[in-house]
């Protein structure tokens, strides 16, 4: 399933690709080291070619490889992680589409069901894929008693693959599997933040249990989509205290992502489902440079360098 679309996929070029995806209008102001990863995007390919799944909750703009690959020339990133959202459901060819566009410096993290086969996930590891995401938070996923069953399921189902499974979900899910992850058998990692709300700051319940996650060394986070986390655009000042506190208790894992394109998950009121919901216009390079204000210099290589090559296996 995953690989069938990828034919039809691949002859689309830069003169057909009409997506609105957010270009960084501010020039980064410091050394980005070579290497460095952009650890959270996300690629809507031609809906015509890359379906959306029926059970989504949103319809975002497209968003192209080539998009992608202009925004990290103008980021100085080589390297990324494609991670497939919820919009496709289980079908991952939309994040393999912009994989193979970008070869050997793409990594990808899948979605993944019951039906997904051995062999599905054997096609995937050899494509470049590194890792499952459980989406607890776009679909709405509230109850504790769920999100330890989902979560225990997908580590059953990577322990013998050594693939890290990867969590969009909010303090309060991460407070009730906190002993599951301690013992999780392979890498864990958190999306933005771990769903922090920045206007709370470091004292908000369940930020605690992720830091002591994160000293342990027992999960990785995110430290990306900091416009999920605050609304003071565009520099979104109050996560600062978040990323310097998660940097500080243990910054060999910590990783940085755009979050690009940027979808705004949540349809707005009186549209449909199927409405086109347009994407965020975030200034990444904006984004980028809050970096320097995160971490010091001498810890900057290991969240964009040197913590994504463990994690996704770069080389």
């Amino acid at each position: 399933m995953m690989l069938a679309s990828i034919a039809a996929g691949a002859t689309m070029t830069s003169s057909n690709a009409f997506s609105k995806a957010a270009q960084p209008s501010t020039p980064v102001n410091f050394d980005v080291p070579a290497g460095a990863c952009d650890c959270h995007t996300h690629i809507h390919g031609d809906p015509a070619k890359f379906p959306f799944f029926a059970g989504r909750v949103y319809t975002p703009e497209p968003a192209s490889p080539e998009e992608m690959s202009a925004l990290h020339k103008a980021l100085h990133v080589e390297r990324v992680v494609i991670v497939t959202p919820s919009v496709y459901g289980p079908d991952n060819s939309s994040t393999l589409f912009g994989m193979t566009a970008r070869g050997a410096t793409a990594r990808g993290v899948a979605v993944i069901d019951d039906k997904t086969s051995e062999s599905d996930l054997d096609a995937m590891q050899k494509a470049g894929f590194r890792g499952i995401r459980l989406n607890l938070a776009t679909g709405g996923v509230n109850d504790p008693n769920v999100g330890r069953q989902r979560f225990s399921a997908a580590i059953e189902r990577m322990k013998a693959r050594g693939w890290h499974v990867q969590l969009f979900t909010s303090l309060a899910i991460i407070s009730a599997i906190k002993d599951l992850v301690a013992t999780a058998p392979v890498p864990v990692v958190f999306d933005h933040f771990g769903g922090a709300e920045a206007a709370l700051g470091t004292g908000q319940p369940g930020f605690d249990d992720l830091l002591a996650l994160v000293k342990s060394g027992k999960a990785y986070v995110k430290i990306s989509g900091a416009y999920r986390a605050s609304r003071l655009a565009p520099d979104y000042a109050d996560a600062t205290p978040l990323a310097q506190a998660l940097i500080a208790a243990n910054a060999e894992r910590i990783v940085w992502g755009t979050d690009w394109p940027q979808p705004d998950s949540v349809t707005p009121q009186g549209k449909k489902v199927t409405d086109v919901t347009p994407l965020y216009q975030i200034d990444d390079g904006r984004l980028l440079n809050q970096l320097p204000v995160w971490a010091p210099d001498a810890i900057r290589k290991t969240i964009l360098v040197d913590n994504p090559a463990r994690l996704y296996g770069f080389t």
